[in-house]
């Protein structure tokens, strides 16, 4: 188990009953003793960025709901700290944020792979010492991301591939049932 800073994963636990974090993986952006900010990677919102952004005309990328605050803002996670001035490098080639307009002009050019870039609406916040609570109340696992889990096609078995950055002794997780009153 990893200790929360920019680029760890937080795993939901499998039992976690909070359904905006029910079988998530969020990505720290930041954390800091005043508190911590992500984005859950693996919830699909009903846009795309066409739908939401005028300029951003004929391009329909998938947006993610990033969390439950301020779900009236646009962010984005990237693997592009290079090409988007202002990015914020966090871990193993991931960055956060950067110039949007950049970004959109990228896209547009093909210069950047529109599935290593994902738009997120809101996003995740704790205020000082509640992730740290939530942590010692075993609601969320630890693990370095990868971009290989951060940017998984199948958000459905996003949380299933973060579980197995823990190792082999985590792995049985991925089969336990949401509600295990129902088994």
């Amino acid at each position: 188990m990893e200790d929360p800073a920019p680029g760890i994963l937080l795993i939901a636990d499998p039992f976690l009953k909070d359904p905006n974090f029910s079988r998530t993986v969020v990505l720290i952006c930041e954390h800091q003793q005043a508190g911590s900010l992500g984005f859950v990677i693996n919830k699909r919102a009903e846009y795309t960025l066409d739908d939401l952004i005028p300029e951003a005309s004929n391009l329909a990328i998938p947006v993610y709901y990033g969390g439950p605050v301020q779900t009236d803002t646009l962010h984005f996670l990237h693997c592009y700290p290079e090409l988007i001035p202002g990015a914020q490098r966090l871990s193993d080639g991931l960055s956060w944020g950067g110039n949007f307009e950049t970004t959109l002009s990228l896209l547009r050019e093909g210069k950047i792979d529109p599935t290593r870039i994902r738009f997120c609406l809101g996003y995740s916040g704790w205020s000082e010492g509640q992730l740290d609570e939530e942590l010692k109340s075993k609601s969320w696992l630890t693990a370095w991301a990868t971009r290989k889990v951060v940017f998984n096609r199948d958000i459905d078995e996003t949380w299933k591939e973060a579980i197995r950055l823990l190792g082999s002794g985590y792995e049985i997780m991925t089969n336990f049932p949401i509600d295990p009153q129902l088994n």
